[in-house]
């Protein structure tokens, strides 16, 4: 009974000391701040300089670090892009839902448009809303669209205001820029057709012209259909030759579209999600980058991205509305080298490290498959401030809400209500994560439990650690980051306390 009512008691203060820091913060906070969320496309842990890298400088993402808070026990929910996205924008685990994983780009759109999502949240308290970039979350309600006319629902239909995209990913078709609901650049005399089942029109592909290619595509991947700008891709596509995109210029159209909605929008309260591709493939950046870096074309894409980041800030700092902006900078996963083209990323790696100390990558159940670089800056966040704290993009919906003074919505239910953390001010981060690719695998403190799995132990084309075991595995997070020493026979009840957890977790239901 002691025992019971000194847990009370010390809960209750740990409860009143958090609300003492979240009022102290919003008494002094701006009331509406902007919030720029940068996310790039599997950038690893040990990829910026501010994270430790020594082969590749950063230093306009490292501004971010300097001038905010660097978080160093930050994820992802999952090792792969479109689940990830889906739990930002939805706050809800992906693995709890059907038809989450990596999408094709003909794909229909897998966020509901009856729920709060992450720019709605934004949107109910007044706030304008944008997305520029990477979209990936499907498109419209079927498979077969019409590329040719208004393409709805989208991003649009679950809260955000403007829209400019890529429908997928930039090594899938229909590689073509989207504004709102349509394709920019169409030619009725020259329309699209997409399909991912067959070949479609008579343009080349990299598996019958590889001699046309510019960039050659590693064996097994897909990467050797439709060819766009020298460069083979998944899925077929005919027609819309005015409407595609080059590679070495998209980066630079998101950033200009990105800053005259920021510069349009500077008097009032804007969000804006700029969900950059590097360094995914194709690695093909501009040709001011190309060879700065040393580490192949993936190094000169991290230089691409980080000058990109340095635009955004400078303008920030321009229009004089800096101090009244957050800005959030991370990954959607763990870093990949060969995935699917011969770019220099494996044969100039040069002793780059691009996950760090961490274990696994992109598509991993260990930790470099979702602990991710994640860095906050601005308005009301501890500057230079290192956090250990456990966090998940999936909290930043909540947390959004409860910086707005708004409750967390039911159907987010995987999101947590964490803004003091997220600002840099508290510690106290989520009490357990469920992380996610192949298997599950569940973090409480210093422990990770990964549940087993009869998967492969590499993935055969990236040659990726996945972490499947038919063994469960416990790792103690805090002496071994990079996951080597297996303690689940030496800790059995700790196996049982997380496979208890995790058991819970997947018995609850959607709202």
């Amino acid at each position: 009974m002691l025992k019971r009512k000194l847990f009370l008691y010390l809960t209750s203060i740990g409860f009143v000391f958090s609300q003492h820091i979240f009022v102290s913060y919003t008494q002094t906070r701006p009331e509406k701040p902007n919030v720029v969320f940068i996310y790039v496309d599997d950038l690893g842990y040990g990829d910026l300089s501010s994270y430790g890298a020594t082969k590749i400088k950063t230093p306009n993402v490292d501004r971010l670090a300097a001038q905010g808070t660097r978080f160093t026990n930050a994820h992802s929910t999952s090792a792969t892009c479109t689940p990830s996205r889906f739990a930002l924008m939805t706050g809800v685990y992906p693995w709890r839902q059907q038809g989450t994983g990596i999408l094709p780009g003909d794909a229909k759109l897998i966020v509901p448009t009856d729920k709060t999502t992450l720019p709605k949240v934004f949107k109910n308290a007044g706030y304008k809303t944008a997305v520029v970039g990477k979209w990936h979350l499907g498109l419209g309600t079927q498979v077969e669209k019409n590329w040719n006319g208004d393409i709805k629902p989208g991003p649009n239909e679950v809260g955000f205001d403007y829209s400019f995209i890529f429908p997928a990913t930039a090594d899938r078709v229909p590689t073509v820029f989207l504004e709102n609901h349509r394709v920019l650049g169409l030619d009725d005399a020259d329309p699209i057709q997409v399909d991912y089942e067959k070949k479609v029109g008579n343009d080349p592909t990299g598996k019958e012209n590889p001699e046309l290619l510019k960039m050659q595509s590693s064996p097994g991947q897909g990467h050797n259909n439709t060819i766009v700008n020298g460069i083979g891709r998944i899925g077929f596509m005919s027609g819309g030759h005015m409407a595609r995109w080059v590679d070495e210029e998209v980066t630079g159209t998101f950033l200009s579209v990105a800053q005259q909605f920021i510069k349009d929008n500077k008097d009032n309260p804007f969000f804006l999600f700029f969900s950059l591709n590097e360094p995914h493939v194709p690695r093909m950046p501009s040709t001011f980058f190309r060879g700065k870096s040393g580490l192949g074309y993936r190094g000169d894409a991290i230089l691409q991205l980080d000058w990109t980041v340095g635009q955004i800030l400078d303008q920030l700092e321009l229009l004089g509305i800096s101090d009244n902006t957050i800005v959030i900078f991370s990954s959607d996963n763990g870093p990949v080298l060969d995935d699917g083209y011969v770019d220099g990323a494996v044969t100039q790696l040069n002793g780059h490290t691009p996950a760090g100390p961490l274990r696994g990558g992109k598509y991993s159940i260990f930790e470099a498959g979702t602990r991710v670089p994640f860095l906050v800056s601005g308005a009301g966040v501890a500057k230079n401030k290192v956090s250990d704290a456990l966090f998940s993009q999936i909290d930043i919906l909540a947390s959004a809400a409860q910086l707005l003074g708004m409750s967390t919505p039911p159907e987010a239910m995987d999101s947590e209500a964490l803004a003091t953390t997220l600002l840099g001010h508290n510690e106290q981060g989520r009490e357990y994560f469920i992380e996610h690719a192949g298997t599950l695998a569940v973090v409480k403190g210093q422990w990770k439990y990964i549940a087993p799995s009869n998967g492969p132990a590499y993935a055969k084309l990236t040659d990726t650690e996945l972490g499947n075991s038919p063994e469960p595995q416990l790792y103690d997070l805090s002496k071994d980051i990079g996951e080597k020493d297996n303690l689940a026979k030496k800790y059995p009840e700790k196996v049982k306390e997380l496979e208890e957890i995790l058991r819970s977790e997947r018995n609850k239901k959607t709202r």
